[in-house]
């Protein structure tokens, strides 16, 4: 019998090919091809006003030297805004090649293409640019100013300014009986994968036709933009996504102006060129997230039930917006996490900087708006002197007020409406695993020992799954062989694992006779990308409805063979047999064989397809008006709206009396995505989800100075946490199927990093006895802050020690 697919902890089947050293990542590709290599601005704001190439025109191994001036067609236009929005009222992108001004540290200016990379490099260093200085904008703080404009067509340096909200918050907030105000900040970071970018192009002049191999997250977004970017015919242009070392958000952007200019070289030389990151070029010029300036008000009962909410955030966009403000709009949205406040309003400006861009990063700014509202949580408990899961619990969307309506508009310009969970179950799993009421003990014995330790905690709820669509196709050939492919790519996830886990439990056949393949434009023409934890929600439930397809085919074909009813049939290990009868049989490949009438006999298998095999019935045609020969089928999945994964985190730290040092010593997850498809590939992201939150909220931070010079642009400056510095992470599931898609699943692939930053301060607080509000922290930095209490210039976490305003009684 089939072993139940679906729901198994199945070990990772692409793991062995990966960990032995038989992956196929970008640069595994193209050893003969010629190498591009890149001149980047030394400033963060200047005119280019001369590029002389005439010592390195003739530097041995040379082939070419491009600027801007070389670029024809539409590469000497500005690269696509990917995503427009009504509020970006001043969007503004960069170029392939900058023309005139360049607007951070790392900017690409000219290209060199020779016969290695090392040639490569040293033209570029002959090349002399120079530059008239302009003034820099570095922060939120000199961008919100506008002292100095990055942009003259963008006034104040704000590219949007939104405003969404649900009732009268201002007047909420008034008559609330108790009211609270925080400031809060999050500081600049970025993801790091262990592969950096990298593109591949390969030019057909017969064909006419391009290849394209990039590490990317969208390899049908990339061949789009290429091919429009090139002028050249869709159908023209194939991009394939090799194994990618780690995505994170950074590699769903396109195109980079390396995945438009490696291509057109490739082109214009009649030559494959390839390009790949090192790794200072991904600090300066790839994409940065994270950074916000937060402002709460928020008013309160006695219970501390929120009556009203109101936020306003100043979020750093970087230097340009070709993502949109798709980050700042999850942080207004995302803030109210389980919550259902009386009223709410958030106001944001996105702001241009003389920095790098910001995308997506894992979270997608979840983790700040996270921090925002659990902050003003505990905040709330604080002033009350009540017990911090109690006011979060008082606040609970109830599971009988499912699906929820906030009444406002998400990332995707749908409603924000949650399909299911229960939050009062995930709390209580949440405070049994940490022991929540048994920590008070744990402190004093702690204390009596001159130790100083903190409980924090940390709710968030993540949309997954957005749209607008993902497809799959399905073929069984007549060996058995089940060939499965959609369009969104694979960075590490475990797609081919739980893909295949799908098809098994669908079709009822073994999972070793499943092939998987992702980003392969070959394959699957038709693709939106793997972002938004969405790959299990968008591509998984596709393959499950074409698997469907496939089968309903399939028991069709075989009850015709076996003269039996459709619906008296069942399919166990790759074999269609009568239930109840099972020697009453036909084997799967012999289906495919039968699916698909021939003319020539090939093998021994395809007789039995041949004209004149069998009886065949002479009143139909051998492929009927509404079938398509062949077993296989497609299918594609639309959501209405997103679907919403959630979760609950706690901490237990310690910290040390002397140095400041922080330890993590217990931390412990409570996650919802609905019906599980591998249980352990789902731990392995909450685990590693986990890890990038640690270093987002101890260690990982861009440290620009105020020219704009990245000054920890390498790994021996640019804390990360090893092993040593990410704890055993404790972990408990609750299912709450999803009613928006067939599988009733949610994404997990984000959650792990969402909480982490707020759930750390608060366990910091909590040990420390006084505000922590902003993140990530330092021991340097809690030492001061120990400092500014002992002198009294921060106030103690005690009822009523912070700022407030009473309402007037009556």
């Amino acid at each position: 019998m089939t072993t139940r697919m679906f729901g198994a902890p199945v070990h990772r089947t692409e793991d062995p090919r990966l960990v032995t050293g038989n992956g196929r990542y970008l640069d595994d590709l193209g050893h003969d091809a010629l190498a591009a290599a890149f001149v980047r601005s030394p400033y963060a704001h200047a005119r280019i006003t001369d590029i002389d190439v005439s010592e390195a025109i003739d530097v041995e191994g040379v082939v070419a030297i491009y600027t801007y001036e070389d670029l024809d067609g539409k590469t000497a236009e500005r690269l696509p805004l990917l995503i427009p929005h009504p509020t970006l009222t001043n969007p503004m992108t960069g170029y392939a090649l900058a023309p005139e001004l360049v607007n951070h540290v790392g900017e690409p200016v000219a290209m060199v293409v020779a016969t290695d990379r090392y040639v490569a490099e040293d033209a570029c260093e002959r090349i002399r640019v120079e530059y008239e200085q302009l003034p820099v904008v570095v922060g939120i703080e000199a961008a919100r100013s506008g002292e100095a404009l990055v942009h003259e067509e963008a006034p104040g340096n704000v590219a949007a300014h939104m405003v969404q909200e649900v009732g009268d918050t201002a007047a909420a907030i008034a008559a609330a009986p108790h009211r609270l105000t925080l400031a809060l900040e999050i500081e600049r970071s970025a993801c790091m994968p262990m592969e950096g970018k990298g593109v591949y192009a390969r030019w057909d002049s017969d064909e006419q036709s391009l290849r394209i191999y990039s590490s990317t997250q969208t390899s049908t977004g990339v061949r789009a933009a290429v091919a429009a970017k090139l002028g050249m015919p869709l159908a023209k242009v194939e991009c394939i996504a090799p194994d990618v070392g780690g995505g994170f958000g950074v590699k769903i952007m396109h195109p980079w102006p390396e995945e438009v200019l490696v291509p057109w070289a490739a082109r214009r030389l009649d030559a494959d060129v390839k390009w790949v990151e090192d790794r200072r070029e991904h600090f300066i010029s790839s994409a940065h997230e994270r950074g916000q300036l937060q402002d709460v008000e928020v008013g309160f009962d006695d219970e501390g039930r929120v009556l009203g909410l109101s936020v306003k955030l100043w979020h750093d966009n970087g230097a340009y917006t070709p993502y949109g403000i798709i980050v700042p709009i999850i942080t207004s949205t995302q803030l109210l996490g389980p919550y259902k406040p009386g009223a709410y309003k958030c106001e944001f400006w996105s702001l241009f900087t003389n920095t790098v861009i910001v995308t997506p990063y894992r979270g997608a700014g979840r983790p700040q708006g996270v921090y925002a509202m659990e902050r003003t949580m505990d905040a709330i408990a604080d002033y009350l002197g009540k017990d911090r899961a109690d006011v979060r619990s008082t606040n609970f969307i109830q599971p009988e007020e499912m699906p929820y309506d906030h009444g406002l508009l998400f990332q995707d310009g749908r409603p924000l409406m949650y399909d299911s969970g229960d939050f009062p179950a995930s709390l209580a799993k949440l405070k049994e695993l940490v022991g929540w009421d048994d920590f008070a003990a744990y402190r004093a014995e702690a204390e009596a020992a001159g130790r100083r330790v903190g409980l924090g905690i940390g709710c968030y709820v993540e949309g997954t799954g957005v749209g607008p669509y993902e497809g799959g196709h399905i073929q069984i050939e007549t060996t058995g062989r089940v060939n499965v492919s959609t369009g969104l790519t694979s960075q590490g996830q475990g797609h081919q694992t739980v893909f295949a886990q799908i098809v098994a439990e669908e079709l009822g056949v073994r999972m070793e006779d499943v092939h998987v393949t992702t980003g392969d434009t070959r394959r699957f023409q038709y693709a939106v990308g793997t972002f938004a934890s969405r790959a299990a929600v968008m591509s998984g439930n596709a393959i499950a409805l074409a698997a469907r397809n496939v089968r309903e085919k399939a028991l069709r074909i075989a009850g015709e063979a076996l003269e039996a009813d459709p619906g008296d049939l069942e399919i166990v290990d790759g074999i269609v047999r009568v239930k109840g009868d099972p020697e009453a049989q036909v084997a799967l490949s012999t289906i495919a064989v039968l699916s698909n009438p021939l003319r020539y006999a090939f093998d021994e298998s395809a007789k039995a397809a041949t004209q004149f095999a069998g009886t065949p019935d002479m009143d139909k045609p051998p492929v009927a008006d509404d079938e398509e020969p062949g077993l296989e089928g497609k299918d594609f999945y639309s959501p209405p709206r997103a679907t919403f994964a959630n979760g609950m985190h706690a901490a237990i730290v310690e910290t040390d009396p002397e140095t400041a040092e922080i330890t993590i010593l217990r931390y412990c997850v409570i996650h919802d995505c609905g019906r599980m498809i591998n249980p352990m590939i789902v731990e392995g992201q909450v685990h590693g989800g986990v890890a990038q939150g640690v270093g987002g909220a101890l260690y990982e931070r861009m440290a620009y100075d105020e020219a704009g010079q990245l000054l920890n642009a390498s790994f021996m400056d640019f804390l990360m946490p090893y092993a040593s510095e990410v704890p055993h992470v404790e972990t408990d599931h609750l299912e709450t199927p999803s009613p928006l898609n067939p599988l009733g699943i949610k994404g997990a692939g984000e959650a792990g990093c969402i909480p982490v930053t707020a759930v750390i301060a608060s366990a910091i607080e909590d040990a420390e006895g006084f505000p922590i509000t902003s993140m990530p922290i330092s021991p340097t930095e809690l030492w001061d802050l120990r400092h500014r209490h002992a002198a009294g210039e921060l106030p103690g976490l005690r009822r009523g020690s912070r700022t407030t305003t009473t309402a007037p009684t009556a």
